[in-house]
């Protein structure tokens, strides 16, 4: 068997000290492309490798190779294939999302009604992509996750959630009811318009409040509850039963 071949690393003259240094709107986004086809990884890096306000930092064709990479290139997005040989990239989402200050995973996959697309999103993934996605969707969905935005539509969240069989839909159902009633009216409120996709600044028109109490309010809930991002407060609402049921 022939020995792996070591991961690509980034261009010598873009370190992540020193990108690090600049402000969040200079620097670019980096990015780690995980998948086992050489030609998906091709296509991702000449797609997104040319724009200004993105940088590959580097490829791995396994999960294995995940946790050195990001420990090397500290990149802010992770694009991410579910099914490889080794370590799939459920187990490498969920390793990377137990890290304190965890790059922001998009998974990346072939079917959305994917059962493992769902535990990738429970295990903490911000998102995923189609491997057919259009490419300024796929590039537009890189700029959401690293300004922090979800990608993740509340239909395509509850298409997913209906997936699971009646009986971990009744213990999922219990353990959120469970979880949402350790917080307040108001971060009920804001957990509910959060389960139906509204950004921060929809909220705050919504519940009469500012963006930035909006923020505050999102920061304690997952704080509360022990999430790690907005989706993973998304699919507590959805399985109560929707943003309707919850609130």
């Amino acid at each position: 068997m022939n020995a792996p071949q070591p991961p690509h690393g980034p261009e010598p003259s873009h370190s992540p000290r020193a990108e690090a240094r600049q402000s969040p709107q200079a620097r670019p986004i980096r990015v780690l492309l995980v998948d086992d086809d050489p030609l998906v990884r091709a296509g991702l890096s000449f797609m997104l490798g040319g724009l200004p306000d993105i940088r590959i930092v580097g490829e791995a064709a396994d999960g294995s190779e995940v946790a050195a990479l990001v420990d090397r290139h500290a990149p802010d997005v992770v694009l991410m294939d579910i099914r490889m040989p080794s370590v799939d990239g459920l187990a490498a989402t969920e390793e990377l999302r137990r890290r304190e200050g965890a790059p922001e995973v998009v998974v990346l996959t072939t079917f959305h009604a994917d059962e493992q697309v769902l535990r990738a999103l429970r295990a903490g993934a911000a998102g995923f992509v189609l491997k057919d996605t259009p490419p300024a969707e796929i590039v537009a969905a890189v700029r959401r996750v690293a300004a922090g935005e979800p990608v993740l539509s509340p239909a395509v969240t509850q298409q997913l959630i209906s997936r699971v069989t009646e009986r971990e839909r009744d213990t999922r159902g219990d353990r959120a009811r469970t979880l949402l009633a350790a917080l307040n009216d108001r971060e009920r409120e804001v957990a509910a318009c959060v389960g139906r996709g509204q950004s921060n600044a929809e909220i705050a028109g919504a519940l009469y409040m500012s963006v930035a109490t909006v923020k505050t309010h999102v920061s304690r809930i997952l704080t509360k509850l022990g999430l790690n991002n907005r989706v993973q407060i998304a699919l507590l609402v959805h399985d109560v039963g929707g943003p309707g049921a919850e609130a």
